[in-house]
Protein backbone atom coordinates (compact mmCIF):
# COMPACT_ATOMS: atom_id res chain seq x y z
CA UNK A 1 0.00 0.00 0.00
CA UNK A 2 1.11 3.52 -0.76
CA UNK A 3 -0.12 7.05 -0.27
CA UNK A 4 -0.62 8.60 -3.70
CA UNK A 5 -0.53 12.32 -4.51
CA UNK A 6 -4.00 13.86 -4.79
CA UNK A 7 -4.56 16.00 -7.89
CA UNK A 8 -5.86 19.47 -7.05
CA UNK A 9 -7.95 22.01 -8.95
CA UNK A 10 -7.50 23.52 -11.47
CA UNK A 11 -5.54 20.54 -12.86
CA UNK A 12 -7.26 19.54 -16.16
CA UNK A 13 -6.94 15.83 -15.30
CA UNK A 14 -9.83 16.35 -12.86
CA UNK A 15 -12.05 17.17 -15.87
CA UNK A 16 -11.46 13.81 -17.59
CA UNK A 17 -14.48 11.50 -17.83
CA UNK A 18 -13.43 8.18 -16.29
CA UNK A 19 -13.58 4.92 -18.23
CA UNK A 20 -15.44 1.83 -16.95
CA UNK A 21 -13.40 -0.71 -14.98
CA UNK A 22 -12.88 -3.73 -17.22
CA UNK A 23 -11.95 -6.30 -14.56
CA UNK A 24 -11.90 -6.56 -10.79
CA UNK A 25 -8.45 -8.08 -10.34
CA UNK A 26 -5.38 -7.89 -8.09
CA UNK A 27 -4.16 -4.71 -9.81
CA UNK A 28 -7.48 -3.00 -9.08
CA UNK A 29 -7.46 -4.26 -5.47
CA UNK A 30 -3.95 -2.79 -5.02
CA UNK A 31 -5.22 0.57 -6.30
CA UNK A 32 -8.19 0.32 -3.89
CA UNK A 33 -5.83 -0.28 -0.96
CA UNK A 34 -3.71 2.73 -2.01
CA UNK A 35 -6.83 4.88 -2.33
CA UNK A 36 -8.02 4.03 1.19
CA UNK A 37 -4.57 4.74 2.62
CA UNK A 38 -4.45 8.05 0.71
CA UNK A 39 -7.97 9.04 1.79
CA UNK A 40 -7.36 8.25 5.47
CA UNK A 41 -4.04 10.13 5.41
CA UNK A 42 -5.55 13.27 3.82
CA UNK A 43 -7.96 12.94 5.82
CA UNK A 44 -11.20 12.56 3.89
CA UNK A 45 -14.33 10.43 3.66
CA UNK A 46 -14.35 9.76 -0.09
CA UNK A 47 -11.90 9.54 -2.98
CA UNK A 48 -12.35 8.85 -6.70
CA UNK A 49 -9.58 7.13 -8.68
CA UNK A 50 -9.31 10.10 -11.05
CA UNK A 51 -8.20 12.20 -8.06
CA UNK A 52 -5.05 10.08 -7.84
CA UNK A 53 -4.47 10.18 -11.60
CA UNK A 54 -6.26 6.96 -12.61
CA UNK A 55 -9.31 7.88 -14.75
CA UNK A 56 -11.42 4.76 -14.15
CA UNK A 57 -14.91 4.45 -12.65
CA UNK A 58 -13.78 3.56 -9.14
CA UNK A 59 -14.31 5.32 -5.84
CA UNK A 60 -13.92 4.57 -2.16
CA UNK A 61 -15.93 5.94 0.77
CA UNK A 62 -15.65 5.63 4.53
CA UNK A 63 -17.88 8.03 6.44
CA UNK A 64 -16.10 7.06 9.69
CA UNK A 65 -19.20 7.94 11.70
CA UNK A 66 -19.07 7.24 15.44
CA UNK A 67 -21.52 4.67 16.80
CA UNK A 68 -22.53 7.17 19.47
CA UNK A 69 -22.44 10.95 19.73
CA UNK A 70 -18.91 12.12 20.52
CA UNK A 71 -17.54 8.58 20.22
CA UNK A 72 -14.53 7.39 18.28
CA UNK A 73 -14.91 7.18 14.48
CA UNK A 74 -15.74 3.67 13.30
CA UNK A 75 -14.22 2.62 10.00
CA UNK A 76 -16.63 1.17 7.46
CA UNK A 77 -14.72 1.18 4.15
CA UNK A 78 -16.88 0.83 1.05
CA UNK A 79 -15.72 0.27 -2.54
CA UNK A 80 -17.77 1.32 -5.56
CA UNK A 81 -16.67 -0.08 -8.94
CA UNK A 82 -18.58 1.19 -12.00
CA UNK A 83 -21.22 2.88 -9.83
CA UNK A 84 -24.38 4.23 -11.40
CA UNK A 85 -27.37 6.11 -10.04
CA UNK A 86 -30.57 4.43 -11.19
CA UNK A 87 -32.98 6.88 -9.53
CA UNK A 88 -32.92 9.97 -7.34
CA UNK A 89 -35.58 11.73 -5.32
CA UNK A 90 -37.04 15.02 -6.47
CA UNK A 91 -36.40 16.56 -3.05
CA UNK A 92 -32.96 18.03 -2.47
CA UNK A 93 -31.08 18.85 0.70
CA UNK A 94 -28.27 21.33 1.31
CA UNK A 95 -24.99 19.92 2.53
CA UNK A 96 -21.73 21.76 3.16
CA UNK A 97 -19.22 19.91 0.99
CA UNK A 98 -15.47 19.97 0.79
CA UNK A 99 -13.08 18.08 -1.46
CA UNK A 100 -9.54 16.74 -1.22
CA UNK A 101 -8.95 18.18 -4.72
CA UNK A 102 -10.12 21.64 -3.60
CA UNK A 103 -8.35 21.70 -0.20
CA UNK A 104 -9.63 23.69 2.75
CA UNK A 105 -12.60 25.08 0.79
CA UNK A 106 -16.23 24.41 1.65
CA UNK A 107 -19.57 25.41 0.17
CA UNK A 108 -23.22 24.43 0.44
CA UNK A 109 -24.40 22.21 -2.43
CA UNK A 110 -27.96 21.03 -3.11
CA UNK A 111 -28.30 17.33 -3.94
CA UNK A 112 -31.10 14.74 -3.99
CA UNK A 113 -31.53 13.35 -0.48
CA UNK A 114 -32.22 9.78 -1.63
CA UNK A 115 -30.84 7.72 -4.49
CA UNK A 116 -30.90 4.17 -5.78
CA UNK A 117 -27.46 3.02 -6.90
CA UNK A 118 -25.86 -0.04 -8.45
CA UNK A 119 -22.17 -0.93 -8.25
CA UNK A 120 -19.64 -3.71 -7.78
CA UNK A 121 -17.39 -4.15 -4.78
CA UNK A 122 -13.68 -5.02 -4.72
CA UNK A 123 -14.50 -8.71 -5.20
CA UNK A 124 -16.73 -8.15 -8.23
CA UNK A 125 -20.03 -8.69 -6.39
CA UNK A 126 -22.90 -6.52 -7.69
CA UNK A 127 -25.13 -4.51 -5.37
CA UNK A 128 -28.22 -2.38 -5.80
CA UNK A 129 -29.38 -0.31 -2.85
CA UNK A 130 -31.50 2.66 -1.79
CA UNK A 131 -29.17 5.15 -0.10
CA UNK A 132 -29.88 8.31 1.87
CA UNK A 133 -28.20 10.82 4.14
CA UNK A 134 -24.49 11.51 4.15
CA UNK A 135 -23.67 8.35 2.17
CA UNK A 136 -26.01 9.50 -0.64
CA UNK A 137 -24.39 12.95 -0.69
CA UNK A 138 -20.87 11.51 -0.63
CA UNK A 139 -21.61 8.96 -3.36
CA UNK A 140 -23.06 11.67 -5.62
CA UNK A 141 -20.05 13.92 -4.94
CA UNK A 142 -17.55 11.16 -5.78
CA UNK A 143 -19.52 10.06 -8.84
CA UNK A 144 -19.35 13.64 -10.09
CA UNK A 145 -15.56 13.21 -10.14
CA UNK A 146 -15.98 10.22 -12.47
CA UNK A 147 -17.72 12.59 -14.90
CA UNK A 148 -15.15 15.39 -14.63
CA UNK A 149 -17.32 17.51 -12.31
CA UNK A 150 -16.19 19.19 -9.08
CA UNK A 151 -18.52 20.26 -6.25
CA UNK A 152 -17.73 23.89 -7.06
CA UNK A 153 -19.37 23.36 -10.48
CA UNK A 154 -22.71 23.17 -8.63
CA UNK A 155 -22.23 26.72 -7.32
CA UNK A 156 -23.14 30.02 -8.94
CA UNK A 157 -20.34 31.59 -10.94
CA UNK A 158 -19.86 34.22 -8.23
CA UNK A 159 -19.58 31.65 -5.42
CA UNK A 160 -17.29 29.41 -7.52
CA UNK A 161 -14.98 32.36 -8.26
CA UNK A 162 -14.91 33.23 -4.54
CA UNK A 163 -13.93 29.65 -3.62
CA UNK A 164 -11.19 29.61 -6.27
CA UNK A 165 -9.82 32.95 -4.99
CA UNK A 166 -9.79 31.61 -1.42
CA UNK A 167 -8.02 28.48 -2.68
CA UNK A 168 -5.35 30.58 -4.41
CA UNK A 169 -4.88 32.64 -1.24
CA UNK A 170 -4.65 29.47 0.89
CA UNK A 171 -2.02 28.00 -1.47
CA UNK A 172 0.01 31.21 -1.29
CA UNK A 173 -0.11 31.09 2.53
CA UNK A 174 0.98 27.43 2.48
CA UNK A 175 3.89 28.26 0.18
CA UNK A 176 5.01 31.08 2.51
CA UNK A 177 4.84 28.75 5.54
CA UNK A 178 6.93 26.15 3.70
CA UNK A 179 9.58 28.70 2.65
Amino acid sequence: MAIRPIIEAPDPRLRVVSEPVAAVDDELRALIADMFETMYDAPGIGLAAVQVGVPIRLLVIDLQEPEEEGGEPVRDPRVFVNPEILWHSDSEVPYTEGCLSVPEQYAEVMRPDRIRARWQDGKGNTYEEDIEGLLAVCLQHEMDHLNGVLFIDHLSRLKRDMVLKKLAKWRKEQALKAA
